[in-house]
């Protein structure tokens, strides 16, 4: 009987510049989750990047010779679920999350999933890992069938201009592929490359939520147009060094005030709470960056760049929906 145990899909690395030179292709970086999908001798399932079983969350796919012609394959994708028009992990976790069958089948009435199906790593009894990536695209868009819930991810040459795109849409970011590339099961180099879209602003801290080993984070605010001081999240250091982040912490207790300066109803819908919270006068600014706003109001994946030079009054709403200033700063790594 043929058996397909769960494997460590291949991943990009982080990069802040699209790859000079031929050899290469760009995709959307799709804000799913990742998914393998395997038929072998015991069956078809789902699997996500930590070999944990999603087969029960996705009915759309159980049919696998719906949307499939192989007789065994193990596929690599991205399952995503849409927010209006663009695709939302928030969305996706929706259905991610749930573990009884009866919940499955409701929610797949009110939240549609897509299988965005971008390489395969077995096909009818064989592995293909060891074929360059153009080749084993070819295959994958030959074993697919027309599924109103898969779709085959498509290259672009031009990825600068697909990082545009994706910045004017809101949307994740791009991975940058090289063509010639093997597929590394549990590898994570440089022939992948993920370019995630993000958002940069300035923040006023309203507190220290206390952390291991000193570190801690910094709450963040923005004050709306009544001069209320809105909860956005909170946040650690990118690449400030270690003493230099304690050293900002132990400047900013010195603002410590006996009451939170954000009002309450903002603070829970943030899932925060007072609880090992140093609360500050609002004076200290931070530049901080990242990547969109979720359904509570708060940033996603935030982390401070630096102590900003502005006024707290600059810190205001009218900064959040402001442009994303990193696309625009990408440069191709020969220039």
């Amino acid at each position: 009987m043929l058996k397909l145990d769960p494997v460590i899909p291949f991943e990009p690395v982080p990069a802040d510049r699209i790859p000079a030179g031929p050899g290469w292709t760009a995709q959307i970086k799709w804000d799913g989750v990742r998914v393998l999908a395997c038929l072998d001798g015991r069956g078809f399932r789902l699997y996500n990047r930590k070999g944990r079983e999603r087969t029960l969350q996705y009915p759309e796919l159980h049919d696998p010779s719906s949307w499939c012609s192989a007789s065994s394959f193990l596929v690599d994708g991205e399952m995503i679920a849409f927010d209006r028009s663009k695709p939302s992990f928030h969305e996706i976790m929706k259905r991610d999350g749930l573990r009884r069958p009866e919940r499955v089948r409701e929610a797949a009435r009110r939240i549609p999933v897509v299988y965005m199906a971008f390489d395969v790593l077995f096909c009818d009894g064989r592995w293909v890992t060891d074929r360059p990536l153009a080749e084993r695209q070819e295959l994958l868009a030959s074993m697919l069938k027309p599924h109103p819930s898969v779709r085959l991810v498509g290259n672009e040459p031009d990825a600068r201009a697909l990082l545009a795109v994706m910045e004017a849409h809101g949307m994740e970011g791009i991975v940058c592929k090289r063509l010639d590339s093997a597929y590394a099961i549990g590898g994570k180099d440089g022939r992948w490359r993920k370019l995630k879209v993000s958002r940069e602003l300035t923040a006023v801290a309203g507190g220290i939520a206390s952390g291991e080993g000193g570190t801690g984070s910094l709450l963040l605010g923005l004050f709306d147009p009544e001069g209320r001081l809105v909860y956005i999240g909170r946040a650690g250091p990118g690449r400030i060094a270690l003493a230099e982040w304690r050293r900002l912490l132990r400047e900013a207790a010195a603002l410590a005030v006996p009451a939170s300066p954000f009002p309450g109803a903002e603070l829970r819908r943030g899932r925060e709470t007072g609880r090992g919270v140093t609360w500050l006068r609002p004076e200290l600014t931070v530049r901080v960056r990242f990547q969109e706003w979720t359904p509570y109001g708060t940033m996603r994946q935030p982390v401070i760049l630096a102590v900003a030079d502005a006024a707290p009054g600059a810190c205001t709403t009218a900064q959040s929906a402001g442009p994303s200033r990193f696309a625009s700063s990408i440069s191709t790594e020969d220039e």
